[in-house]
């Protein structure tokens, strides 16, 4: 089955907001970098997904006219088989992306990115409701700390736990860097 690592929304416009934090960011890259370098190695297509959306003006950080929907400072280089710039939370929504991967016989996506629960999750539920085998590669995925309607606080590693629980067996395989690229 071919695979694609599909690499969601890693760009400078998240430095912007204000929920942004540097705290688990090494560790993200430590795992997005090398996933990227295997799949590089491997020969496996890299599709890159920015995110645009908002009023077009420099002033918001997601849209083109701020100069920050780009690749995130730290983020290994690599040559996309594919790049998609997408206005929802899912990466298939009017992207074009789903016929591309039809059209490259692609059977296997491989999920990383920017935000675990937000974009990741809502490619990887599309994904597998249209039948694609869904690998999604926890740790190659960076998400933020929240507020609960409550009030109290929800840290990034629970909400990373959540979606690891709702996903697995369901929507995807949760995997390692290593089992991703094995």
């Amino acid at each position: 089955m071919n695979s694609c690592l599909i690499v969601i929304d890693v760009q400078e416009s998240f430095r912007h907001r204000p929920f942004f934090t540097e705290q688990d960011l090494g560790t993200y890259l430590q795992a997005q970098n090398p996933l990227i370098a295997g799949a590089q190695a491997q020969g496996i297509p890299i599709v890159r997904v920015f995110h645009s959306s908002g009023p077009a003006q420099a002033n918001n950080p997601f849209a083109l006219e701020s100069g920050h929907v780009r690749a995130l400072d730290g983020l290994a280089p690599f040559d996309a088989a594919f790049t998609v710039t997408k206005s929802r939370h899912s990466a298939l929504v009017g992207t074009g992306l789903d016929v591309w991967l039809t059209q490259h016989q692609i059977g296997r996506l491989i999920i990383s990115g920017i935000r675990t629960e937000q974009c990741c999750e809502t490619t990887t539920r599309h994904a597998s409701d249209l039948g694609w085998t869904v690998d999604f590669c926890l740790g190659a995925t960076l998400t933020f700390d929240m507020t609960q309607p409550d009030g109290t606080p929800l840290l990034a590693a629970d909400i990373k736990a959540r979606t690891a629980t709702v996903l697995q067996d369901r929507f995807a395989r949760i995997c390692s860097v290593e089992q991703a690229l094995s």
